[in-house]
């Protein structure tokens, strides 16, 4: 058995690697893919007429450009030398893809909440994006260049001290281990920050099934159906809830016993398709109202079409050949807390799907608008999460052996973060000129 001393060695071998200080350098492929003909490749098997709302949003600014194009990251870090620590990637650890939500236990617990992406990969690339993320969000807020790079240098450096942390910990501790709401006012160093956490617990206490009733549905003749609101919930249609209905064993039979138990007990209501996120505009996704007791006993659940991550063509074969069964694996072994109603099946046209439940008390913070004491804040909270998550999925004593002591790895990913900012900036400004020259369709304000 490997002992912790060896795999801390095994850590710091892959310094000869990459050095700790290369993950500054940002150097792009010479055959660096047009962005926009990236976005449009992934755009050929999605609702054609839903991608000018895709492209809208993504035209928005710079930091809504990175949410929606982790293909083209993908490729970028790609293209750069890796460290070989693998680890369950989430693939879009952007600041806005962590939040509250409720855990089983109904707590309120901070964490990663969105996996589309996720897949086995460098340690890295998850950080890197964080990074990217946090710096693209600062100069959006208006920060200066020196509190720019702080807030990005504080958010790697919170990584790399819980990773340490972590790796001194028995293995049950780091798998039980969680961020609860309780813990997260502390975190914070004024009372105006505290001010903002406390409105966050509150927003995210009152996301339930039972404020989705109110703004999601609405009584027609005694029956309770989902509100529509076309172009971004329109009717399932009745081929689209015929096959929902039908794929709805299927999912059952991913779930464990008592959970299947319980999800006997609420009744198929009705179905709408639903625009979500930024990346994920135009593939089909459905929201799905069941009722148990009565008609005001409600549980939403959201299907979600799952597809090749960003991360496959650049990475070796991973453990699962179905997307939504790779989508659910890696929530479960990232979150802290997974959802008990997660699930896949394979619907219409051999597509993959998965199933979770929508507004379990989930909000994202609103990043916009913070001031750079609260962003470099919610950076080393989401840092945290992050490296909580890779401990659980990873070789943590190797990762903390490479990341070591001193600060040079996040002194690195901190240039890495603005450097990668300007380039983000550049491809947003390339999309834009796409979309004024009418070559991309875009709707903006969708």
């Amino acid at each position: 058995m490997t002992t912790p001393a060896e795999r801390g060695r095994r850590g710091k071998d892959a310094r000869k690697r990459v050095s700790r200080s290369a993950h500054a350098l940002w150097v792009p492929s010479v055959d660096r893919p047009d962005p926009v003909a990236v976005l449009e490749r992934q755009g050929r098997d999605r609702l054609p007429e839903l991608l000018p709302i895709r492209y809208g949003r993504m035209a928005a600014s710079p930091f809504a450009f990175l949410r929606g194009s982790a293909a083209v990251m993908a490729a970028d870090l790609a293209s750069q030398p890796h460290t070989g620590l693998t680890v369950q990637l989430c693939g879009d650890a952007h600041l806005l893809n962590f939040g509250l939500y409720a855990s089983p236990e109904r707590g309120l617990v901070f964490d990663l909440n969105d996996f589309d992406e996720t897949f086995p990969g460098p340690f890295e690339w998850d950080v890197k994006r964080l990074a990217a993320s946090v710096a693209l969000a600062a100069r959006e807020n208006g920060h200066p260049g020196p509190r720019v790079h702080r807030a990005a240098l504080e958010t790697v450096a919170a990584y790399r001290t819980a990773v340490r942390r972590l790796s001194r910990l028995d293995e049950l501790a780091v798998w039980y281990e969680r961020i609860d709401a309780e813990r997260l006012l502390p975190l914070l160093r004024s009372a105006r920050h505290r001010g903002r956490a406390e409105g966050s617990l509150t927003r995210a206490r009152r996301r339930t099934s039972l404020q989705a009733l109110g703004r999601l549905t609405e009584v027609v003749d005694g029956r309770r159906r989902i509100i529509h609101d076309p172009p971004l919930i329109e009717p399932a249609g009745a081929s689209d809830s015929a096959a929902l209905r039908k794929i709805f064993s299927d999912y059952r039979s991913t779930l464990t016993e008592e959970r299947r138990l319980l999800l006997d007990r609420y009744r198929f209501v009705d179905a709408a398709r639903k625009v979500v996120g930024v990346g994920s505009v135009g593939t089909r996704c459905f929201i799905v109202l069941l009722t148990g007791r009565d008609i005001d006993d409600p549980l939403f659940l959201q299907i979600k079409e799952a597809r090749e991550s960003v991360l496959e063509e650049h990475l070796p074969s991973g453990p699962y050949t179905h997307p939504g069964h790779r989508v659910v694996a890696g929530q479960r072994l990232l979150q802290a807390a997974a959802d008990v109603f997660l699930g896949w099946t394979t619907g219409p046209q051999s597509r993959a799907f998965y199933w979770r439940r929508l507004r379990d008390a989930k909000s994202p913070a609103g990043v916009a608008g913070m001031s750079p004491a609260e962003l470099a804040a919610y950076g080393r909270l989401c840092g945290t999460a992050l490296a909580r998550a890779h401990a659980r999925s990873g070789d943590r004593m190797a990762i903390a052996g490479y990341l070591g002591g001193a600060d040079t790895f996040e002194r690195a990913v901190a240039d890495f973060a603005l450097a990668y900012a300007d380039r983000t900036a550049a491809d947003h400004a390339i999309l834009g000129a796409a979309v004024a020259a009418g070559v991309v369709n875009a709707a903006p304000g969708v």
